[in-house]
């Protein structure tokens, strides 16, 4: 087994034009005092890095290392969730994502989809120039507006979309595996790979590519309903990425899964801060921790009532208190009689 490694911290909700939010070194000398040991860089925050540069420049890779390194710290992966996003965009969303690019492919639906396609190549780049062997993104969705079935779907409806998003994706992925980088990919709702099932279908489409996985966050799976102990059972072999972040599902009467068109504070289904909301990270570092992840454990923090810096000084002693550190050895090992192959043949009776 292995030590998960962390605490880490996803700077992409904490990104600001004030100090010391505002840049790379700044930021990463106030996370690193709150007792986190690596950053999870937001890859499209032109304050925290230049991707294309990143991709292009090995000596440029190595100030950014350099800026975090000097507060003691590492880069756990780059993100490129916006970015990944645009890869599949139905065309009701269009508007919608206008601002996940740049403005002049405002409303150009292909363009923004061949923007966004060329990020991830920068990405996979950018990745190995860091010396990183995984990277966080989204699917993006053509199908995520027909989830409920009604009204009913065409036949074949999803199949000809997971084939599309195949291969949208497919290049990408070589893209990634010729620099030996994972794309771990963060199911969540509005993504057309949501759980495990969708990603499976995924998977199918893009012929089991071993550069496919998974970024690991119970708190979308609480919010689904979704038995996410369970999730590290069927797919850890396929779980390369980990965000700690915690949620609580308190249905009632008058609302549920759908949450009702509320605001997050009145939502069923909410965000919250590690420790307050009703995630079993116990259970989920000590799967993670059988199953030999060997990964970054990062705190993405999200809440719908705490301030962000509250969130992140109590995150990090929140993720140290549950990272097991695993034995070398087995715990009756003190009673062990050494025996060999004749004592256990002599022990059976044989």
């Amino acid at each position: 087994m292995k030590t998960i490694k962390g605490p880490a911290i996803f700077l992409a909700q904490f990104a600001d034009d004030k100090a010391p939010f505002n840049n790379l070194k700044n930021i990463s000398h106030y996370m690193a005092d709150l007792g986190y040991k690596a950053v999870q860089i937001p890859s499209w925050d032109t304050r925290m890095i230049d991707l294309q540069k990143a991709a292009e420049s090995k000596t440029y890779a190595d100030e950014i290392k350099g800026i975090v390194a000097d507060a003691g710290m590492e880069i756990s992966e780059l993100s490129t969730h916006l970015q990944g996003q645009l890869v599949a965009v139905h065309p009701a969303y269009n508007e919608l994502f206008d601002g996940f690019a740049p403005a002049n492919l405002k409303g150009d639906l292909k363009g923004k989809s061949e923007w966004a396609t060329q990020q991830l190549k920068y990405a996979a780049k950018a990745s190995a120039n860091l010396g990183l062997n995984a990277h966080a993104t989204f699917s993006g969705a053509l199908m995520w507006h027909t989830v409920y079935p009604w009204p009913q779907r065409p036949a074949g409806l999803v199949e000809t979309g997971f084939t599309e998003l195949g291969k949208r994706w497919k290049p990408i992925l070589d893209a990634f595996d010729e620099v030996g980088v994972d794309v771990c990919y963060e199911l969540h709702p509005g993504e057309d790979l949501h759980d495990g099932i969708t990603f499976e279908m995924f998977l199918d489409k893009v012929g089991g590519h071993k550069r496919a996985n998974i970024l690991y966050d119970p708190s979308h799976f609480v919010l689904q309903c979704l038995d996410y102990l369970q999730f590290i059972d069927f797919y850890h072999e396929r779980i390369k990425m980990f965000h700690v972040k915690d949620a609580e599902f308190n249905p009632t009467g008058k609302q549920g899964v759908y949450g009702g068109f509320q605001g997050w504070v009145e939502r069923a289904g909410r965000f919250r801060s590690l420790g307050d909301g009703q995630v079993d990270f116990a259970g989920i570092f000590s799967k993670l921790s059988q199953y030999n992840y060997s990964g970054w454990a990062v705190l993405e923090w999200e809440c719908a009532i705490k301030h962000p810096e509250q969130g992140a000084a109590e995150g990090a002693p929140f993720i140290a208190s549950h990272i097991i550190k695993v034995t070398e050895k087995a715990f009756d090992d003190f009673a062990g009689t050494g025996a060999d192959e004749a004592f256990n043949r002599k022990v059976l009776g044989i």
